[in-house]
């Protein structure tokens, strides 16, 4: 188990009972409160140094309201040191009023994220408002993530080429098919969207694409060090995808699992995987 600090680039927290959480209702083990309590309680006895909260896809018009009650959540945690917010990307450039209120509600917030993973059309995403909606977060400093699936990766490198002034983080290695055991063409697409400098990638989000009570260590081994070999020492941040990621582990297995999989990493290469690029990107 590593003993070296960790600063979690993915991190969710939700109160179903406050804001419509549409793919959480009726789940027997999602739809509930997790909130600052418990991630400590579930962190208990690890380095977690500082964690990046994600949005959750709350119903659209809760979506700033969502981004206040994280903020508040910040005063009784000060390891929640960065948001990273729904904005709705699609609208062009008309986007800028919401992202004018967006920045205004909260100095935690640093990027944003407008889930593509859903979309019917495998490039919604290099629609036109889209990519114009993308390239407004450059002024306000703001980065993207990414959140798709496999599906949609190639046309994700293209969307990211389009926007070079653009810092992207890529969710979840992309949902690479591993629960099918199938990585073409996800192999070939990540090291292109790789050889983009302007996006780095979160090593989360892995176990929940495997079988939630089958997973072992030998079939995810090839994903994540394809992520690794492909966008280096540099560019790559540990996330934990909690609460989603106890659908199948908990907290310190997922940290075990990863630790044991970049053993052979020289120390500096893990400091920068466990803490030192999530600080860089997100700037805590």
């Amino acid at each position: 188990m590593t003993t070296l600090p960790i600063v979690d680039a993915h991190v969710h927290l939700w109160d179903p009972e406050r804001l419509p959480i549409a793919w959480i209702a009726g789940d027997t083990l999602l739809d509930r409160p997790f909130g600052t309590d418990d991630y400590r309680a579930h962190t208990d006895g690890l380095p977690v140094e500082a964690y990046v909260y994600v949005q959750v896809d709350v119903a659209t018009a809760y979506a700033l309201t969502e981004v206040r009650l994280v903020a508040e959540q910040a005063a009784a945690d000060p390891r929640l040191q960065a948001i990273v917010a729904f904005a709705p990307l699609e609208d062009g450039r008309r986007v800028r009023s919401y992202l004018d209120d967006l920045v205004r509600l909260s100095p935690l917030v640093r990027g944003v994220r407008r889930i593509t993973q859903g979309e019917p059309d495998p490039e919604f995403c290099l629609r036109p408002g889209f990519v114009e909606g993308v390239r407004q977060l450059a002024d306000y400093g703001l980065s993207c993530d990414l959140c798709l699936t496999h599906r949609q990766l190639g046309p994700t490198v293209e969307l990211v080429r389009r926007c070079p002034e653009v810092r992207f983080m890529l969710d979840h290695i992309a949902k690479p098919a591993i629960r099918e055991g199938t990585i073409e063409p996800w192999r070939a697409q990540l090291a292109e969207l790789a050889a983009l400098p302007n996006v780095w990638c979160k090593l989360s989000g892995v176990l929940t694409e495997a079988d939630h009570s089958g997973w072992t260590v030998a079939q995810i081994e090839p994903y994540l060090a394809h992520a690794l070999a492909v966008f280096g020492e540099e560019r790559v941040a540990f996330g934990s995808d909690w609460p989603v990621l106890l659908q199948a582990a908990s907290y310190r297995r997922w940290v075990e699992t990863l630790d044991g999989l970049t053993a052979h990493l020289g120390e500096a290469a893990r400091r920068k995987l466990w803490a030192d690029n999530a600080r860089r990107f997100y700037r805590l």
